[in-house]
């Protein structure tokens, strides 16, 4: 069952469904887009099987707990732009370190032969 109560554009987690006017699904949240000096709501950035794009502020009609409703037809939406600026990166930071105790006090410490500058 989704949910319809509305949520700030700061509330919102990535990973919601991102929909079509239509209720079609076509991508998940991956983060949101905006200028914190001037509180401002930028866009989103959606996850597709394309790969990012971007939708601008305008064409988000709403932000829900449960979803995120564009004001876009299903071809607009596979005809959205890649997203332009400096890429985002999602760390994680056992993936490449490893889990071991050892490990993780070097992280702490940051020793240099545990850490990539």
């Amino acid at each position: 069952m989704e949910n319809d109560d509305p949520v700030s554009y700061e509330g919102v987690s990535p990973g919601v469904p991102v929909q079509t006017r239509d209720g079609e699904q076509f991508g998940t949240l991956e983060h949101v887009l905006e200028v914190p000096e001037l509180d401002v709501f930028d866009g989103i950035v959606v996850s597709t099987k394309a790969g990012l794009r971007f939708v601008d502020a305008d064409r988000v009609a709403a932000i829900t707990v449960g979803y995120i409703r564009c004001d876009l037809d299903l071809a607009e939406a596979e005809g959205l732009e890649p997203p332009d600026g400096a890429p985002v990166y999602h760390v994680d930071v056992f993936k490449e370190t490893g889990s071991a105790l050892h490990d993780r006090i070097g992280r702490m410490f940051r020793r240099p032969r545990w850490t990539r500058e």
